[in-house]
C-alpha cells in the first residue's frame, strides 16, 4: 500500500506548480495502477518541466532575434577530388588509424524509433535493408564494426541507445540472432529518457487515467542518457574518448571512419561533422552554416527558402553542406553538456503536435487539431557549445541512403540501389570490368552484394579482393563475403 505521506508530498508539489489535476483520477485507480502511476509521476523532475513550459509554452521567457543576414555557409574540408588537400587527408587518415589501433574509438547508434513509417511492426533497427542476403540494419552495422575490429586488431564497442517502446524487443533481436557475430561483452545498451507532454496551456496531459503522457527527449537527449546510463564512465574506464554517432536509419553510414577520426584528433575538436553537399537546394536536411563566429545547424524548415535557393557565380548552391546525422564526440565534451546540471546543457525545444489525451471528465481524445507540446534537444545544438568544431566533407553515395519512407525517395528500395551502385564502383575500383553500369538501365535486373564484414570501405575491398585466391563470379545472386 502507497503511503498517504507520500501521496500527499507528491500532490503537494503537483499542486506549488499549477498541476495539481494530474491526481484528479488517482482514487479510482487500483492499488498497484496507484503504485505504478506514483512511482511515473515521482520520475518526473518537474522543476526541469516547469522550466520549459515557462520558456517554450507560456512564452515568459523571449528567445532572441536571428539575423538572418549574419548567416553564413559554414567552412569544411574539402575532399581531395573536390579541392582538398591529398596529403593532410592521408596524415588525418594515417593518424585515425592510429587512434583506432589503440582502442579508444566505440561506435554509437541513436535506435530508439519504430518502422512504422515503413509499414514495419518493430524496431526499425531490426528492419531488412540488403537486396540479397536480407540483413537487418543492426546487422549491416554489425558487421562494419566487426570488420573494422578485425582490420585494426582491436575490440570495437558498440553504444546503443533504445527508447521506452522498443528497448526489450531490440535486446531480443539481438539475442535471438547471437548478437550479429559481436561479443556480447561489446555491447551496451540502454534507453533514452522521457519527458511529459503538455496542452497549449502548460498543463501535463494524460494518456490513461494512471499515465501521463510521456514522449522520447529528442536526438539531443541521446548525450544525457550516455551520462546518465553509465556508458560515459564505461568509457573513461576502458580508455575510449571519440565516440562514432550515427542514426539507424542509414545503413550506407561510414560506422569507423579512419581520416574522420583522424581530423578530430588533429584539430583536439570536441565534436566533429561530415557533410554531404546537398543534392538540391531544398532537400529535407539540416544546414550547417556559420552565424556569430559558431558552427550550428539551421533546420530546413526554418531557413527562408530564397536562401537555400542562392548559387555561387559557379552555379553552386551557397548553402550546400547538408546535415546528414554524422558526427564525432569528445568524451569529456558529452559528459559536460549532457549533465543535467552544466551550464553547456542542451536546450530544449517545443514541436506542437496532434497528441491524443484523457480530458477532465476521463474520456479518451484523438484531436484533429494541434493541442499539445512535446520538448526535445537536438544533438546538433551541441556545436555551439564545442571547441574546435571540424567539419569534413564526405562521399553521398559511400555515406548517406537512409531508410525512411515505404517508398519513394529515402525508401528501401532507393537504398538497396544505392547498395548495388557502392559495390559496382568499389569493383571498378579493383579493376573488375562489369559489363553495367552503375547508373544504367541494365541494373535494373542485375544484383549482387558484398557482405560488409567482407569490406568496410572501398579501400579495404580493394585489398581485400587481391587477396582473395578464388574469386567469385560477378552474376545475379552473388554475394561476396
Amino acid at each position: 500500500m502507497v503511503a498517504s505521506k507520500t501521496v500527499n508530498e507528491t500532490k503537494e508539489k503537483l499542486s506549488d506548480l499549477g498541476q495539481e489535476h494530474v491526481f484528479n483520477f488517482y482514487s479510482k485507480l487500483s492499488e498497484a495502477e496507484q503504485k505504478t502511476f506514483l512511482e511515473q509521476v515521482q520520475s518526473i523532475d518537474l522543476n526541469e518541466l516547469k522550466t520549459q513550459v515557462d520558456r517554450l509554452v507560456l512564452g515568459n521567457e523571449k528567445e532572441a532575434d536571428f539575423n538572418w543576414d549574419a548567416l553564413k555557409p559554414a567552412d569544411y574540408i574539402s575532399l581531395p577530388e573536390n579541392g582538398g588537400d591529398s596529403a593532410l587527408w592521408e596524415k588525418a587518415k594515417s593518424l585515425g588509424e592510429s587512434v583506432i589501433k589503440e582502442g579508444r574509438v566505440a561506435a554509437f547508434t541513436v535506435a530508439g524509433g519504430q518502422g512504422t513509417r515503413l509499414g514495419y511492426d518493430g524496431p526499425k533497427g531490426t528492419f531488412v535493408v540488403t537486396p540479397l542476403s536480407q540483413k537487418s540494419l543492426f546487422e549491416v552495422f554489425a558487421n562494419k564494426i566487426t570488420r573494422a575490429s578485425e582490420r585494426y586488431g582491436v575490440a570495437i564497442p558498440w553504444f546503443i541507445m533504445t527508447s521506452a517502446i522498443n528497448h526489450k524487443t531490440t535486446i531480443e533481436a539481438f539475442e535471438a540472432n547471437n548478437y550479429f557475430g559481436m561479443p556480447k561483452e561489446s555491447l551496451f545498451f540502454f534507453s533514452q529518457a522521457l519527458f511529459p507532454a503538455v496542452d497549449l496551456n502548460g498543463k501535463i496531459l494524460l494518456e490513461e487515467k494512471g499515465k501521463v503522457v510521456m514522449t522520447p527527449n529528442g536526438h539531443g537527449g541521446s548525450l544525457r542518457a550516455l551520462v546518465d546510463s553509465g556508458a560515459t564512465e564505461k568509457m573513461r574506464k576502458e580508455g575510449i574518448d571519440v565516440l562514432s554517432y550515427f542514426q539507424v536509419d542509414n545503413p550506407l553510414v561510414s560506422c569507423i571512419d579512419p581520416a574522420f577520426i583522424g581530423f578530430h584528433v588533429l584539430n583536439q575538436s570536441e565534436l566533429s561533422s561530415k557533410m554531404i553537399p546537398k543534392a538540391y537546394p531544398l532537400e529535407k536536411v539540416g544546414i550547417f552554416c556559420q552565424y556569430e563566429g559558431n558552427n550550428l545547424v539551421v533546420e530546413y524548415s526554418d531557413m527562408p527558402k530564397a536562401m537555400q535557393e542562392l548559387l555561387d557565380e559557379n552555379g553552386e548552391i551557397v548553402f550546400r553542406s547538408g546535415s546528414v546525422a554524422i558526427h564525432l564526440f569528445d568524451r569529456d565534451f558529452i559528459e559536460r553538456v549532457g549533465s543535467a546540471s552544466s551550464a553547456d546543457k542542451l536546450p530544449y525545444h517545443k514541436a506542437v503536435k496532434k497528441i491524443p489525451f484523457i480530458n477532465g471528465s476521463g474520456e479518451y481524445k484523438s484531436p484533429k487539431e494541434l493541442n499539445g507540446v512535446k520538448f526535445e534537444m537536438f544533438v546538433f545544438d551541441a556545436l555551439s557549445k564545442a571547441n574546435n568544431t571540424v567539419i569534413i566533407e564526405g562521399l553521398r553515395n559511400d555515406n548517406f541512403s537512409p531508410v525512411k519512407n515505404a517508398d519513394g525517395i529515402d525508401s528501401p528500395k532507393s537504398c538497396q540501389k544505392d547498395q548495388l551502385n557502392q559495390a559496382i564502383r568499389w569493383l571498378n575500383a579493383a579493376d573488375v570490368e562489369l559489363d553495367i553500369s552503375p547508373e544504367g538501365n541494365k541494373t535494373k535486373d542485375f544484383s549482387f552484394e558484398i557482405n560488409y564484414r567482407f569490406a568496410m570501405d572501398e579501400e579495404d575491398f580493394i585489398n581485400q579482393w587481391n587477396n582473395l585466391k578464388n574469386k567469385p563470379t560477378i552474376e545475379l545472386g552473388t554475394i561476396i563475403e
